[in-house]
């Protein structure tokens, strides 16, 4: 067992782990402000836009467990400078990257050293904290310098954008990377669990496949038809392979994903109700980024203002909920929040085109607020259920339904902005007097594009309206299918203040003495 570290040894590891979780959640949030902008420069539609996010996300989340076991066995610290390097290395392929194709490349290196960062950097913080209490403590901060780095995603990008370009929002992680790798390598001390499970390649290539097939077929189904072949195969081949998946898992000796630890009620809540968390935080950022600057055309740093609201009441809340998690438990202030984002997103389904920023930022905040509350608990719920031999799979867990939850958000709701989007360009152009056939095909024509299709001249010259009105209608359609999005929201966070209440254990939840029932018994950190 190791001993307890010296407090600057401590205080180093919950310097660097910070580092790199502010590094990869801020990569998470930058690229909100700058797909407009990527969306111009490269002549990309929204599908385009769905893949910048998702080739990051889609890595990051299928390989969060693998990097767990991995880390448990070779050594957290190991692994967590590993995928710094990839971090870099991805960064450095996006910043330049000389077209589309090599952006979401450089995306897909990215994550797949944020799985190793994130769950490496949590692993080394509950096997250095070994006290309960300090444990929390060392848990909220590290969560509130996530959230940090929420909040300042938006606003960094738009002051890089406006100083130097798009390119800038990746390079800025080569000199954050450079200074954890520079402290890491001589002041993180290893630590390993010697019995930790072997890898489960099985379980890896199905999981990795059945959400890669999942994912393609939610986003290119609407351009190739949601009845083809080739999106008909790709959703089934999506949930034969998932469906194989827990199949594997639940007859391995080794499972990636130990089913067992699902047996306790507030880690299964707390896993389920983090994946909804991620789903709408994509449907909170993604499209009120958009919102800003291809509807009201605001600047990439005027859209990073404005998101502040959101960003800053996860950030601000963060901290406070953490503290009365691990004093009551987090069951109250996870109801809470879910309870405050549900209101935000209903909303925020009353602005329109030209709202004025008074009406929209408080409504931003309040869904911001009830993120922060949301967020730490769930961290602490899962940990706190998870035995402190596996911290490693804990750590994994929570980000990994986190983030599966992000990309399956940025996949679907894109889709439903797709889709809706289409349709009601359709009818504000027959509105407009624009026989039904000329108007279907103007609305598959720029369809793709969203709101970005009303600043172009994409099929104007031979509409019986002006360029103005056309603009208009488009801004009314986008903004009518991101009703919808908000809507879908806020029924994911009505159903999580409802698992919660439901299946999480009140009061402060402990830690488990041992493994839970059936898994092997595994020693502690050596």
């Amino acid at each position: 067992m190791q001993s307890t570290p010296a407090p600057r040894a401590a205080l180093l590891t919950l310097l660097v782990t910070s580092l790199g979780s502010f590094m990869v959640l801020l990569d998470g949030s930058i690229i909100f402000v700058a797909l407009p902008e990527i969306q111009h420069d490269l002549d990309a539609r929204i599908s385009d836009l769905q893949w910048t996010v998702d080739g990051y996300t889609l890595p990051f989340a299928a390989l969060m467990l693998t990097a767990g076991t991995v880390g448990d066995r070779f050594g957290r610290k190991r692994a967590f400078l590993v995928g710094l390097v990839l971090f870099l290395a991805g960064s450095a392929v996006c910043g330049f990257a000389p077209g589309a194709a090599w952006l979401v490349a450089g995306r897909v290196v990215q994550g797949l050293g944020a799985a190793a960062i994130n769950t490496g950097s949590l692993a080394l913080l509950v096997s250095t904290f070994t006290d309960p209490a300090g444990r929390a403590k060392a848990i909220g901060i590290w969560t509130a310098v996530s959230g940090v780095s929420l909040a300042l995603g938006p606003l960094v990008g738009g002051v890089l954008i406006e100083a130097f370009s798009w390119q800038a929002i990746f390079l800025v992680n080569l000199p954050i990377g450079a200074l954890a790798l520079l402290l890491g390598v001589p002041g993180l001390a290893e630590s390993r669990n010697p019995q930790a499970s072997h890898l489960d390649i099985r379980g890896q290539v199905l999981v990795v496949g059945g959400l890669f097939c999942l994912v393609m077929g939610l986003i290119q189904g609407e351009g190739a038809g949601w009845g083809s072949p080739v999106i008909l195969s790709l959703l089934i081949g999506a949930a034969l392979l998932l469906a194989a998946f827990l199949v594997v898992e639940k007859r391995g000796r080794e499972p990636l994903l130990p089913l067992d630890l699902f047996r306790d009620r507030t880690f299964s809540a707390a896993c389920t109700v983090a994946a909804l968390l991620g789903f709408v935080i994509v449907g909170a950022m993604f499209f009120m980024a958009q919102y800003f600057q291809s509807v009201q055309d605001r600047s990439a740093l005027d859209a990073g203002l404005r998101l502040l609201p959101l960003t800053l009441g996860i950030f601000l809340f963060s901290p406070p909920a953490s503290r009365i998690a691990g004093r009551i438990g987090p069951r109250a202030p996870v109801i809470a929040g879910a309870v405050a984002v549900t209101a935000g997103f209903l909303l925020l389904t009353a602005i329109e085109p030209a709202s004025a920023y008074g009406a929209v930022w408080w409504r931003l905040a309040l869904v911001g607020a009830g993120i922060g509350c949301m967020f730490a608990p769930l961290t602490l719920a899962v940990m706190s259920s998870t035995p402190p031999q596996r911290a490693g799979l804990g750590s994994s867990m929570i980000n990994t339904m986190r983030i599966t939850g992000f990309t399956a958000g940025a996949a679907v709701l894109g889709t439903i902005v797709l889709t809706g989007f289409k349709d009601r360009i359709a009818e504000a152009l027959a509105a407009l007097g624009v026989p039904a056939d000329a108007g279907q095909g103007i609305a598959e024509q720029v369809g793709g594009a969203g709101a970005l299709a009303g600043r172009g001249d994409q099929g104007t010259a031979d509409l019986p309206v002006s360029g103005e009105r056309f603009a208009a209608a488009v801004d009314a359609s986008f903004v009518g299918s991101i009703h919808v999005v908000f809507l879908v929201c806020a029924g994911c966070t009505v159903a999580a203040a409802l698992i919660t209440a439901v299946f999480m254990k009140r009061g402060r939840p402990e830690a488990p003495a041992a493994p839970p029932p059936g898994a092997r018994a595994e020693a502690e950190n050596g």
